[in-house]
């Protein structure tokens, strides 16, 4: 990851010291780590930006039929956030959906926020840190959670009619151990983009238009390979080192069974949009580097190399459940993370995450890393809770992983042109 190197960086280093404390080093601006959410810095460095003149016209619609960052090729870099809501105005609310919907707009083509004043007493519109950059395939991606709805049996915003049934918090799941400090949320935002710095001044530019009616509940950055690195766009790897997304829908009908909503699955207000998963999982990076190659595959029932299941070749072989070795004893174990989540092969979603690197847990000196799995899908209580369930309860995965965050959301319809995201619940 990013490096950041201080005046005494190399005097450090041509000190004696230990893992543990060059762990610690690393923890606090060293090689091989990043400061995540809560300290941007390292991040934000790692932009891949465009100079002066190198401008291209790497641009995702925003209008549309359905919200882009869902369906749209997955950007290099995620920069999330989900809000609560302090207003207690519904016009409140229905303007600050207006707005974004203006400054999305905007932003995803490349614009600044609003435009230039001439009052120079006055604060810009726009934070000027992407002056210059190109759009990067900037996606903005909206969703409501259960909260914005009812909240400690209060009808807050008068749509409590119109909550989906679908849409409510997720059911407890066996070896869970959720921070409130990840979880829920009244509205997310998901910014996508192929520079770190876009997505980041996308979601800084809706905050600071949202003062006084929201505040972050939680943030956080996410990465994969860029395709600067991987231009045969190869499925991304975790950093476990295997692949994560092999089995995802990807024709347009497979996106129209799994993934949209339809009308008459609910309220009307939803068709078009889609259900969104959010889980922040944390990874035991150095347990599993202990571990040997022939278990790590045993683990997700998959060759590391490339992806195919075990057994097989390639990475998009039709999934054989019971191969046999020479002896006759089974090739993929039955509870590998594989198996589980492929279950009959009913519960298809469309996988979108980003790894993540926090720096150093300061309690283990080891790496606070992990991966957000983000997931859509047109009915969670029949696609992500039936995988979920059965993962938690026997996934080998489970010895090198655990679950801090959780958090659902309705991703709402696409808008046309003079109308507003959320034009369709607030009408």
């Amino acid at each position: 990851m990013k490096e950041q190197t201080s005046n005494d960086e190399s005097s450090l280093f041509s000190k004696k010291v230990s893992r543990r404390d060059m762990l610690k080093t690393a923890g606090i601006g060293g090689v091989g780590v990043v400061i995540g959410a809560s300290g941007l810095g390292g991040m934000l460095s790692l932009s891949d930006s465009k100079a002066k003149g190198q401008q291209t016209n790497d641009t995702v619609p925003f209008y549309g039929p359905h919200q882009a960052g869902i369906t749209t090729e997955a950007q290099d870099n995620l920069y999330f956030a989900s809000l609560e809501v302090t207003s207690e105005k519904r016009s409140d609310l229905i303007q600050l959906f207006k707005d974004w919907t203006e400054a999305a707009a905007q932003m995803t083509s490349g614009k600044p926020v609003g435009e230039a004043s001439s009052n120079r007493s006055m604060p810009p519109k726009d934070t000027g840190e992407v002056e210059e950059l190109s759009p990067s395939n900037l996606t903005i991606t909206f969703g409501v959670g259960p909260s914005l709805f009812t909240k400690n049996g209060k009808d807050r915003f008068g749509l409590k009619s119109k909550q989906p049934a679908e849409l409510k918090d997720l059911p407890s799941f066996s070896l869970d151990a959720l921070e409130e400090s990840w979880s829920g949320g009244d509205i997310c935002i998901q910014a996508c983009a192929d520079d770190l710095q876009v997505a980041f001044h996308a979601v800084r530019n809706l905050v600071r238009i949202g003062r006084g009616k929201t505040i972050i509940h939680w943030a956080q950055t996410g990465f994969q390979r860029t395709k600067k690195a991987d231009s045969k766009k190869s499925t991304p790897r975790n950093l476990f080192g295997f692949k994560d997304g092999t089995v995802n829908p990807k024709k347009s009908s497979e996106m129209n069974q799994h993934v949209w909503v339809k009308p008459g699955d609910g309220p009307s207000w939803l068709a078009g949009g889609s259900y969104m998963v959010v889980r922040r999982i944390q990874m035991y990076i150095e347990v599993w580097d202990r571990t040997t190659l022939k278990e790590q595959e045993n683990t997700f029932g998959r060759h590391r190399d490339s992806g195919a299941p075990l057994g097989m070749k390639n990475e998009f072989d039709t999934v054989d459940e019971n191969p046999k070795d020479e002896n006759g004893n089974r090739i993929i174990p039955e509870n590998s993370h594989m198996i589980l989540s492929r279950g009959d092969g009913t519960n298809k979603i469309l996988r979108r995450p980003y790894s993540y690197a926090d720096g150093m847990d300061p309690k283990t000196g080891s790496f606070n890393a992990g991966l957000l799995f983000i997931c859509f899908q047109r009915s969670p209580s029949k696609q992500f809770i039936p995988i979920q369930e059965r993962l938690s309860k026997n996934d080998k995965l489970n010895e090198y992983i655990i679950h801090r965050g959780s958090a659902i959301f309705a991703c709402l319809p696409g808008v046309k042109k003079g109308g507003y995201i959320g034009e369709t619940l607030f009408g």
